[in-house]
This record gives C-alpha cells, structure tokens and sequence, in this order.
C-alpha cells in the first residue's frame, strides 16, 4: 500500500509538472530565502545592499530558481557546497536584474574545477595543417547549455571586484550573447536600437583592437579585441566592475549597456 500510495504521489507531481511547467517555479519562489544565503550574498557583494528593497527580493527570487534548476558539479576533486552555488548564482543573476527574462532558461549544467583547467583545443596553422593544443582556461561557455568555472578565479572576482575582471560576469555575458543563436557580440535587445548598438559597439571594438595593437591604455582589457563576442563579455565586466570609468571614458557604449542591463552601476559605488 505505502509503494503504491508512493508512486501515486510521484505519478501525480509529474502530471502536474507537465501539465502547470511554472508550477514548480511557484512552489520554489513560495520558500523563503534562506538566512545563510543571504549571509553569503551580503559577505561576497557588499555592494548589493544598494540596491532598491524590491531589486533585493526580485535577486533572491532569482537565486533559489537558479539553485534549484541548474546541476552543479565539482571537478577534480572540488566538493560543492552551498556557499559555491550561491556565489555563482548571485553574480550570473546580476546580469538579470529588471529583465523580462528567463533564469537563463536553456542552461543545465556548471561545472567548477578548484582553479584553472585544461582543454584539448584544434589549432588550424596558416599552411593548411591542424595541430592539437592544450590550453589553460579560467572559465568557458561551451554553448548555451553548460559553463566551466575555475573557483579560485570566481573568488578572486569577488575579492577585487573593481578591476574589471570576474569570470562569472564574462561567462555568463556570453551565455545571453548565446541566446541569440550565436556568440558574435550581438545579443538580443528589447529596448535598444540594434542599429545604436552595432554602430557604437563595432566603433568601441574597433578602437580597442587599435589600442591593443599600439599598446595603448585602455579601460578594458586587450582581451577584447580578440573578436566582438569577447569584446561584449569584456565590455560586460567593465561595465559591472569599473563603471566610473567606462562612463568617463566611454559614455556611449555606457549608456547601451545601461540600457541593455537595465541598472546603472555608478548608482552602487
């Protein structure tokens, strides 16, 4: 009687779950956030006890869907644990803030290795031969379905966060870069002018290409000028992490990605 009774209530969640998608949605957003959540929130990003009463509980309701939804998984050696999955969640929901968009809707899985890992990566060489390399990455979007993290580069973002470099904040730009069916710089925009946005951004990597190339101080880093989807996830970083800055030194494409992020960061300094 107990199993039956069992697989009946399981049965019967599933159908619910089917049939009511954001009814699972509803029954997490129902849990209060917990209070060691928030102690974690608070001790990681000072900084987000400036923003607005409803911006906190909207940043909250963000993080348990996060949490919940997404499978975390400790490489080599890396125990996960709340502390972890809070910290990335905080900061890739960040990005989200005053959207009318999903929590990142297609992403699954986040792997985190303890610091930097390896991948075998195919070189194609000028004369036409392909070589095989291994590289050392700090984090990676594979596509829109997984992110690798390294935590030692995820908590030295935390610890510095007004250089203009955070890891999470680069991934998971590329991951909204990738909802666009490609990572090319070229999000989708829902307030602002695709035309704006090319005109500004390709002039503003254009720039940043020369400045690289003359060895040139630059607000962003060189790593931008790799290609426009680096350019967007750097642009991304400064624009959360420098924005005084960005703002003084690169006002129009400080107002597109105010635009686009929908918070103005110089208001959190």
């Amino acid at each position: 009687m107990t199993a039956l009774y069992m697989l009946f209530i399981i049965v019967t969640v599933v159908a619910i779950s089917l049939a009511y998608p954001g009814w699972r949605d509803k029954r997490i957003l129902n849990r209060p956030f917990p209070t060691d959540w928030q102690v974690t929130v608070h001790r990681r990003l000072p900084f987000l006890e400036k923003l607005s009463e409803a911006e906190q509980k909207q940043l909250q309701d963000m993080i348990k869907l996060f949490v919940a939804k997404k499978n975390f998984y400790g490489c080599g050696g890396l125990e996960i644990n709340d502390e972890i999955r809070v910290t990335i969640a905080a900061e890739a929901c960040l990005l989200l803030l005053n959207r009318k968009t999903g929590v990142y809707p297609t992403l699954k899985h986040i792997l985190i290795y303890p610091s930097a890992f390896k991948v075998d990566r195919q070189q194609h060489n000028p004369d036409g031969t392909v070589s095989q390399m291994e590289s050392g990455l700090l984090g990676e979007s594979c596509d829109t379905s997984k992110v690798i993290l390294s935590w030692d580069s995820v908590e030295h973002g935390i610890q510095n966060f007004n250089d203009g470099h955070n890891v999470v904040l680069h991934e998971f730009s590329h991951q909204l870069d990738s909802q666009s069916g490609s990572a090319n710089g070229a999000p989708i925009l829902k307030k602002n002018s695709y035309q704006l946005w090319a005109k500004v951004l390709s002039k503003e990597y254009e720039a940043l290409v020369k400045a690289s190339e003359d060895h040139d101080k630059a607000v962003m880093d060189y790593y931008g000028a790799t290609n426009p989807a680096e350019f967007f996830a750097v642009a991304t970083e400064v624009f959360f992490e420098k924005p005084q800055q960005m703002s003084s030194k690169h006002p129009e494409l400080y107002n597109e990605f105010k635009t686009y992020y929908c918070v103005d960061p110089l208001l959190w300094e």
